[in-house]
Parts: structure tokens; sequence; C-alpha cells
């Protein structure tokens, strides 16, 4: 990382922005062309849990090639300054890489839908069953993993 002082290296610190970021930015390979989609996502046990329709452009992509990366962005407000170079944003993030494996069906389904709505309703654990059917869930194993922060 460029700017060391901005390195988040504190694990904890880490797994606080995977937990409390609402938004996940996937970004996935389509035969040498970047295709990024925000995903709503939910994170547990070094995963990130996605849910998806079971067709479309993203679930097509990751047939072919199952290597993503995202970004998790926690905004924290403008900086505004009388200088126009001295403007910039406050804000703690996290990168990172992972492979990932689509689940269709079964009791990790819907255990990966519950640790996603938890992490938006602080908890949840009826579906209906048919809802539960018509959705797919992307399940990614974190490989890498970086913070950065600015105060």
């Amino acid at each position: 990382m460029r700017r060391a002082d901005k390195e988040i290296v504190n694990s904890t610190e880490i797994e606080d922005i995977l937990k409390s970021g609402r938004v996940c930015q996937l970004g996935l390979n389509d035969g040498g062309l970047s295709y990024v989609v925000p995903v709503n996502y939910g994170y547990a046990d070094g995963c990130l849990y996605v849910h998806s329709a079971k067709e479309g452009r993203k679930i097509d992509i990751l047939h072919r090639n199952n290597l993503v990366s995202f970004n998790i962005y926690i905004d924290n407000g403008l900086v505004q300054s009388d200088v126009a170079c001295n403007w910039g944003m406050r804000y703690h993030s996290v990168m990172g890489t992972g492979k990932a494996t689509l689940i269709e069906e079964g009791t990790e389904k819907e255990e990966a839908l519950r640790i996603i709505m938890k992490h938006y309703s602080g908890s949840f654990t009826v579906f209906d069953a048919a809802r539960i059917d018509q959705v797919l869930i992307i399940r990614i194993e974190i490989e890498t993993l970086t913070g950065k922060k600015s105060a």
C-alpha cells in the first residue's frame, strides 16, 4: 500500500468494517473486461454471502470464472477546505479477493440468508419456502483482505 499511514492492520477493525458496511462492490472478470456490481451481503466466518437471482450476467460470469474481488466502503464525510487540492473524504474501507461458490439449495442456503438478514436487521429466522427457491447464494471465501482509512 502506497500510503502506509492509512493502512488498517488491526484485524478487529477490518472485521468491524465488514460487519458494518451496507453495500459491497463485487468485481468479476467477464472475458478480460471488468464487471462491477453493487450487492447486499452478509459476513461470517471469513466469508461474504450475497443473494442473487438464479440467472443473469453476474451468474453467467461466475460459471466461467469464480475468482472475484470486492470493496466495502464506509463514508465518514466530506473534508472541505478553502484550498481546492485540500478537499478529501473521511472513510474506512476494505478490499479483497476470493473464490465464489454458488449455493442453490439446502440448509446452507437458508443459513446464508439468515446471515444476510442479520447483517441488515439484527435477526431474522423465518423465510417463505417459495421465496427461498427463487434465489441462490454466492458464498465468497475471502483469500486476501486489506483495509484503509482516512480520518
